[in-house]
């Protein structure tokens, strides 16, 4: 049966991906939507991005732009540094590289060239990295920034009060746009939570898989949850982005 899968930011941990794709028995008729921040963590961060390329000849898949994605998509295409993202774990991506060659490299930055900022499928529901800010839309932003970057909408949606529905006055305008929306960018670890969480109608399926969490795949559908491993207990002896 068709299944579409959305799953959180993997940062490097291609042995999760694995092992998380296996546990979802998955078949060449899943489609797939992933949330982005391919890189930067663990030291399959180059490996992953393979891995996907190739997995893409055989389901259908989209792939969001992550914040990280952007970074090393700079780094690979101009050399750009940014001491930022060298402290949140593009060295990872860096060393990860280093085994590869230019036309390997080249494919790599096509991949990241054609990753989209956004998606809004058939029955009204996004599916973005981080969030947006414009009120009437994606579509109206003036700037790609906020669809890798904000995590004002993921703050708005965890505030706000449970008695307010869409329609109600004070609801806000950004969220009543969207029958659902799916983010990643900011781990739900950070709350205490170890599952994808929603709060209104923003799920996010970041689970922390680039510290000391799991990667995390939804069936949007029936909302099931399958889990990886910690990432970090497929990968001894490095720390990730911690």
């Amino acid at each position: 049966m068709e299944r579409t899968l959305v799953i959180g930011d993997i940062h490097g941990g291609l042995k999760a991906l694995i092992q998380l794709l296996e546990r979802a028995e998955i078949t060449p008729d899943d489609n797939f939507i992933f949330l982005g921040d391919y890189v930067d963590g663990w030291s399959d961060s180059a490996n992953v991005v393979s891995y996907l390329i190739e997995f893409a000849k055989q389901n259908t898949c989209i792939f969001l732009r992550g914040n990280h994605d952007d970074l090393t998509h700079r780094w690979l295409k101009t050399g750009e540094l940014n001491d930022q993202w060298l402290q949140h774990g593009g060295q990872s991506s860096i060393d990860a590289y280093r085994q590869f060659n230019n036309k390997e490299k080249q494919a790599h930055i096509k991949f990241f060239e054609e990753m989209v900022n956004y998606y809004i499928d058939k029955d009204k529901r996004l599916f973005v990295h981080a969030g947006f800010t414009n009120q009437k839309g994606p579509g109206q932003e003036y700037t790609p920034t906020p669809f890798y970057w904000d995590r004002t909408l993921w703050e708005m949606a965890m505030s706000l009060d449970p008695s307010l529905k869409p329609g109600d006055q004070h609801y806000p305008k950004r969220l009543e746009l969207f029958n659902e929306i799916y983010i990643g960018h900011t781990p739900v670890t950070r709350i205490g939570k170890d599952e994808p969480t929603k709060f209104a109608n923003v799920y996010n399926i970041d689970t922390g898989a680039a510290f000391m969490g799991k990667l995390s795949l939804m069936d949007i559908e029936s909302k099931e949850v399958i889990q990886s491993d910690p990432v970090h207990s497929l990968y001894p002896g490095e720390s990730g982005r911690n």
